[in-house]
């Protein structure tokens, strides 16, 4: 191999590409604003829609209640509820939103929940539909409250305590770092995301490169240059593994900026209830992973991007158009993400047997390393057969390209 002809076609490859629209936007563009436009935009306006139906007055009717106006009189003093005459195609009418659920009260419910005997209340909802669900939710908080108010006043007339009925509370403290917690909440998304990243920064170079240049006629043009096509190949395959790192690190980069913003912006937003709600929660705070864990997960992704890169070359140098090699490569994706979400499911721990699987043994190791976990017989298993397959693949791409019946299938 001649490195200064490597280099030359590297960058060769590498102008011609910053050149060309779509891969400027699949390495650069779609990687760096995908985020913040799921952050700012959509997820803007999925917020705004929850906090409108938060104040929506939801229509609701009642069943069994003409004999318990306490409850019922009660239950219309909610301000996010408005009692609707009964009809009796309620389950028709809520199934087609016009109201949002329906509460039935058993027989003599206000007699019975003064003797203690009152009977089971039943709530019928649009199980999904996002009103129906807050309406169900604000007749649930209605009815504890009921509850726990029957119940006050009943241990009061017997002269009894409050603490009566909940003579103990339960409390629990987290004893695990907050890199382990951090470790544990992201560790399985920040793989797939790469993994993902990673193979789709590779896609349109990798086809750009080989089956569009046939389709341009340039191929051949290059081929005449007094250069080993091995070198060729690494030069290209240089600009392909190039393309899949840059994508991966724009996108992580975007992403972490985006979700430190997101939580200064939205984070005393008045249309971010839900949001905030799960932020006390969770403590206000932002998962925070092992930093050294992160370099190490940058580190094990190097050899997948590698085989990445590799495989997607050998693949697309293949097609004869890049309408075909698009056709080869689509499919592929499949293959990508099933051992990526595998690799997060809970349950599934990383052993010496998955070490040895592509892409789930990224996606498994990386949730330890992200928790500050390291494993290093499986790191070192991981790292070394990664490292095999992607010399495979690149090797099975030097082959290819050295076959005439390949360069010019037509």
């Amino acid at each position: 191999m001649n490195w200064s002809n490597i280099v030359t076609i590297y960058l060769k490859e590498l102008r011609d590409s910053l050149r060309d629209r779509r891969t400027v936007i699949s390495m650069i563009v779609i990687p760096t604003l995908v985020m913040p436009l799921l952050v700012f935009g959509v997820g803007k306006i999925a917020m705004g829609v929850f906090a409108k139906a938060k104040t929506e007055v939801a229509s609701i009717m009642v069943i069994g209640g003409a004999d318990s106006p306490d409850a019922v009189a009660a239950l219309s003093a909610s301000k996010l509820l408005r009692i609707v005459p009964l009809a009796d195609d309620w389950k028709h009418q809520i199934s087609e939103k016009q109201i949002r659920a329906v509460v039935e009260f058993p027989e003599g419910f206000d007699v019975g929940l003064s003797k203690g005997e009152a009977g089971p209340v039943v709530m019928y909802s649009y199980e999904g539909e996002l009103k129906s669900r807050l309406a169900v939710s604000e007749m649930e908080k209605f009815l504890e409250m009921l509850r726990e108010k029957t119940v006050q006043q009943s241990l009061a007339e017997r002269g009894l305590p409050a603490t009566l009925i909940q003579p103990f509370t339960i409390r629990w403290e987290n004893v695990a770092p907050p890199e382990k917690v951090g470790g544990n909440k992201l560790g399985g998304m920040v793989p797939y995301l790469i993994i993902i990243l990673c193979f789709t920064g590779a896609m349109y170079p990798a086809m750009d490169l080989t089956a569009g240049e046939k389709e341009r006629g340039t191929m051949e043009t290059l081929l005449c240059s007094p250069v080993a096509r091995v070198d060729i190949v690494f030069g290209k395959f240089m600009m392909v593994l190039t393309s899949s790192l840059a994508a991966m690190i724009l996108a992580l980069t975007s992403t972490g900026i985006t979700l430190a913003v997101a939580v200064t912006v939205f984070g005393g937003s008045s249309s971010a209830a839900a949001a905030a709600d799960a932020g006390q929660k969770a403590g206000n705070a932002i998962p925070m992973i092992d930093p050294v864990g992160a370099l190490g997960v940058l580190a094990m992704v190097l050899p997948v991007a590698v085989l990445f890169s590799a495989v997607l070359f050998t693949v697309a140098l293949f097609a004869k158009s890049y309408k075909e090699a698009q056709s080869y490569i689509a499919p592929m994706m499949i293959v990508v993400i099933m051992p990526a979400i595998i690799g997060m499911l809970p349950g599934i721990e990383l052993n010496a047997q998955l070490a040895m699987v592509p892409i789930l043994n990224l996606s498994l190791v990386c949730k330890e390393m992200l928790s500050g976990v390291w494993h290093w017989n499986y790191i070192a298993i991981i790292f070394g057969s990664t490292c095999i397959y992607a010399g495979v693949a690149l090797a099975l791409a030097v082959r290819m390209f050295k076959r005439e019946d390949v360069i010019f299938r037509m």
